[in-house]
């Protein structure tokens, strides 16, 4: 184990001393050590599958641990549930959004911690309770009485960490609290952190993103395979590739593999022209060759992620045209979109792109059954077959077939995704921020799938968050921003500081 022994360090809140945590067929936590300090910003970091997701829950009280202790101020307690993690002043935001898309912000954000007098609620006070603490986060446009199912995936976001602070917290767990947020959403979750931890609170910060431990975290602890490898690093002393080698185990070149340029004569798949969704976007038109990958860059909300379910089918458009191959899809039909060989990955993976309680190779062989049955009949054998050669061509850990997709980390979900529709043998993929909640490791492995893809020929269209990424991973740049399209250009023409400049001029328009 490496740690460093800081001098005149603010005094400890929590520590985690040797937490085991036995699942059936597995220890997903193997004597892990954690300490936590009030005032800081602690990362915890580690592949998919290292324990992280594990440890946070048995920290806020959702799984009980099988060993070890937790300390509160040096005082040894028990968190038989969540509520009385709560009581302790732990409150966790997690990263698969803990919302009620049913129930407006107000009550989200106060769910389970009512505010009442004498048995009656207080609706009055807890709407202008909600409005405070949006605007404290930026985000005072919306409304407290807002269904939540309205919002995007980032309005669910900012509701889960408004909820969040709403308790009276001494520590507060963010798990990938970035990952659907924008540059400038970002931005304005650093500056609560750094106002809460001047307050006194502590943080504990998991992020795949390390240059975003760089900017926030004062110390790291690295989880590998349910133990703790490093403790209490000082992240302003700890090489970046000193914290992926303690991660992975190994060297891992952290980069977007080279592709060659597309052919001149290269045929274009996908043509899409004056596409429009009321109320969202209009008048997009771009084409995407065979080989070649185009990156839609801008804000959340901007309309990339509805341009992408468009194009799918999964959006009715109302108006323009989308073709493939010269064949002009019929507007609002996934199944036309799917026969013509578009794939889509969308976004939200884990609720809309795949069945959670299945195998894995139910998941995989979804979108093909007529290729795996035998007189209307499924057969299961062919499905695993099937799916067994994608399994072991993407390296999806663990490789077994008839595993739950829900027991799979974020990276291993994605490649099942990329699976089914390689096994369909799709000629466009549309990848909606295909790297999301994914590790060092496995990003890495995504980034190379993509150019392969590109490079068998597939015409690709990708969103993401992170500009730097879809920069690296395009041919071409699409900038998007208040549902139009302010740029169109080569990918070596443009950069992060201008793609946010033209996202500015085009939202002043």
């Amino acid at each position: 184990m490496v740690s460093a022994d800081p001098t005149k360090a603010p005094p400890v809140l929590l520590q985690m001393r040797g937490i085991v945590k036995q699942f059936p067929g597995a220890r997903a936590l193997d004597g892990v050590d954690l300490e936590i300090r009030a005032g800081e910003v602690h990362c915890l970091l580690g592949q998919n599958g290292a324990g992280k997701s594990t440890l946070i829950k048995v920290l806020a009280g959702a799984h009980q641990p099988d060993e070890g202790e937790i300390l509160v101020d040096g005082t040894a307690v028990t968190i038989p549930h969540p509520v009385a993690g709560l009581k302790l002043g732990i409150a966790t935001m997690y990263q698969e959004l803990d919302v009620v898309d049913g129930l407006s912000v107000a009550e989200n954000i106060y769910l389970g911690h009512e505010l009442a007098v004498g048995g009656f609620s207080q609706r009055r006070a807890a709407t202008a309770h909600t409005r405070a603490i949006l605007k404290r986060l930026g985000h005072g446009d919306i409304s407290p009485h807002r269904e939540v199912g309205q919002l995007s995936a980032a309005g669910k976001q900012i509701v889960s960490m408004a909820r969040a602070l709403s308790h009276d917290a001494r520590v507060i767990v963010m798990d990938e609290p970035s990952a659907v947020l924008d540059s400038e959403e970002v931005a304005n979750l650093f500056r609560v952190v750094h106002e809460l931890t001047s307050s006194g609170v502590a943080i504990v910060y998991i992020s795949h993103r390390l240059d975003e431990i760089r900017q926030i975290g004062d110390r790291i602890t690295v989880l590998k395979d349910g133990r703790t490898v490093a403790t209490n690093l000082a992240v302003a002393q700890t090489p970046t590739a000193d914290l992926i080698r303690l991660m992975t185990g190994r060297d891992v070149e952290y980069a977007i593999p080279p592709r060659p340029p597309v052919p001149d004569d290269a045929p274009t798949l996908l043509h899409v022209d004056g596409l429009g969704l009321a109320g969202s976007f209009s008048d997009v038109s771009f084409d995407v060759r065979a080989g070649e990958v185009v990156g839609l860059a801008g804000l959340v909300g901007s309309g990339r992620t509805e341009i992408l379910e468009t194009i799918f089918g999964a959006r009715k458009r109302t108006a323009g045209t989308v073709s493939v191959g010269g064949e002009t899809l019929r507007p609002g039909s996934v199944s036309g979109a799917v026969k013509a060989g578009i794939g889509l990955s969308p976004e939200e993976r884990k609720s809309q792109g795949l069945i959670l309680d299945e195998p894995v190779y139910r998941n995989i062989t979804l979108s093909t059954f007529t290729r795996t049955a035998n007189a209307s009949f499924l057969d299961e054998a062919a499905e695993r077959r099937v799916a067994k050669e994608q399994i072991d061509a993407l390296d999806v850990r663990p490789s077994d077939p008839a595993r739950a997709a829900r027991t799979l980390s974020g990276g291993n979900q994605q490649k099942v995704l990329l699976a089914r529709w390689l096994v369909h043998g799709c000629r466009v993929l549309l990848l909606d921020e295909p790297t999301r909640g994914v590790d060092v490791g496995a990003r890495s492995e995504i980034y190379a799938l993509i150019a392969n893809l590109a490079k068998g020929g597939a015409a690709v269209v990708v969103v993401s968050s992170e500009i730097a990424e879809v920069i690296g991973l395009s041919d071409r740049i699409l900038v998007v921003s208040e549902g139009r399209v302010v740029h169109d250009g080569p990918a070596t023409s443009i950069d992060e500081h201008r793609v946010l400049d033209l996202v500015m001029e085009g939202s002043a328009a």
